[in-house]
């Protein structure tokens, strides 16, 4: 089954890491003149800023926030580590709830040669830590499960099932999942955790891109959707059909499209939105 084919952009947000090259103020003015109504805002373009001041340009613009990426990186080999990623996140969610952003996207972390139950076992405790922080600034958890090929050093969360079974102990409205094509289009269970995670209420987020098959960059050679091998509609019926109706989040690391014109990828991303998202 696949979506009915998108017509508009009322719904297409872009992270902005998708066009690194670019300020936080070039942005705030391209963004909108393209006809993009939504952006994440990632936090290294917020270093040296007035967050709060840059929330009111963004929604001046006509801009909605969708989240703030990113926080997570809870696993540790030492407790001074581990309480320095407590530190970390609560300045994340002080920064969501400055900028206006309702939600922060989590990678939750792993330890080179650390067994993923440990890992997984401190994930548990710096969500259960930083929880009521979030409830009190009135921001989201998202965690995001990734791509095994991270489970090294970035996440011991690699399938949905593993992030569902997290927001399901915690039942908390401030603690979900996102969907991530990039990380989830090979689970031969994502449609049944969508509708699962849907179900109980924690799909928070979608977000899409592309692998390509000659992918030369296992973390900065993300493709355009249709530059590659996912079915990203198929999987956007999943989300939806799950009860699922926010942004779609375009969200690309690549270094081939940073070298470009970045007012020519929005306007290629803008296409690839509404052919093959």
């Amino acid at each position: 089954m696949y979506a009915e084919k998108l017509t508009n952009f009322d719904r297409l947000c872009i992270h902005t890491v998708t066009t690194k090259p670019w300020s936080i103020e070039e942005i705030i003015k391209n963004y909108p003149q393209a006809g993009v109504k939504a952006v994440s805002v990632w936090r290294d373009l917020l270093e040296n800023r007035e967050v709060a001041k840059i929330g009111e340009k963004i929604r001046d613009a006509g801009m909605e926030i969708v989240s703030l990426v990113r926080g997570g990186f809870f696993a540790g080999t030492t407790e001074t580590e581990i309480q320095a990623s407590f530190d970390d996140n609560r300045r994340a969610i002080d920064e969501a709830n400055r900028i206006g952003a309702p939600m922060l996207v989590l990678v939750c972390g792993a330890v080179p040669g650390q067994s993923i139950q440990q890992s997984l076992s401190q994930i548990h405790t710096g969500l259960e830590t930083l929880l009521p922080y979030a409830e009190k600034s009135d921001v989201k958890l998202a965690i995001e499960p990734l791509h095994p090929m991270y489970a090294d050093s970035r996440s011991a969360i690699c399938t949905m099932k593993t992030a569902n079974e997290f927001a399901e102990r915690f039942n908390s409205p401030y603690i979900g999942v996102v969907v991530d094509v990039f990380h989830l289009w090979w689970d031969p269970d994502l449609a049944a955790e969508c509708k699962r995670c849907g179900e109980n209420g924690n799909l928070f987020a979608f977000h899409i891109c592309d692998w390509k098959l000659d992918m030369e960059d296992m973390l900065n050679d993300r493709g355009l959707m249709g530059e590659g091998i996912i079915r990203v509609r198929e999987i956007r019926s999943w989300v939806e059909s799950a009860g699922f109706n926010g942004f779609h989040e375009v969200e690309i690391f690549s270094r081939r499209l940073w070298e470009g014109d970045q007012k020519e990828l929005l306007e290629h991303i803008k296409q690839a939105y509404l052919e093959y998202a």
